[in-house]
Order: structure tokens, then C-alpha cells, then sequence
């Protein structure tokens, strides 16, 4: 059984970090499963799409939330002082 902090932290049991392979700093993916919620480790997940593929997606995104926004008549954000690069990038160690 583990225990929630006080910052809504959790640590792993030893024995399944060790059988899923989860070692410090990686990623893992809180899923909700009906009455339950899931730990699946980044590693668990392959999207099979190259990076050139998800930014391409990730533009086709961006392009469908402006053109939202222009027949809601809400305001177009051109600068955010992020670029998606930066976007993309953050939280990865290098």
C-alpha cells in the first residue's frame, strides 16, 4: 500500500520499478480506468509516429484551434513568446 504526500507524491514499490524497468526521471502516464487509475510507464507507450509526424499533427492542430477561434470572433494569440520548438523541447533532459 503507499501513501499520498502531502504534495500528492507517491513512491513506487521497489519491486515493480524494478520489473517494469521505471528508473529516475522517466516518464510514467496516469490513466483512468473505471474506479481505478493506472501507472503505465512512458516506455509502454510508442505511438509509432516519427517527430516530423507529430509536429505535422501538432500544426494541423494549431491551424484547426485558429480557425475556431476566427468563427467564434475570439482573439488570435500570435505570440506567446514560446516557440513550438521551445514547446516541444521543455521538460526533456538533454
Amino acid at each position: 500500500m503507499t501513501r499520498v504526500t502531502g504534495k500528492f507524491q507517491i513512491t513506487l514499490p521497489k519491486r515493480l520499478v524494478d520489473a517494469f524497468g521505471i528508473c529516475v526521471g522517466d516518464d510514467v502516464e496516469l490513466v483512468a480506468a473505471g474506479d481505478a487509475i493506472r501507472i503505465v510507464p512512458a516506455s509502454a507507450i510508442r505511438s509509432g509516429l516519427s517527430t516530423q509526424e507529430k509536429l505535422r499533427l501538432f500544426d494541423e492542430a494549431t491551424q484547426r484551434m485558429k480557425a475556431s477561434a476566427l468563427e467564434k470572433k475570439l482573439p488570435v494569440t500570435t505570440d506567446r513568446d514560446w516557440t513550438r520548438d521551445e514547446l516541444y523541447d521543455r521538460g526533456r533532459s538533454r
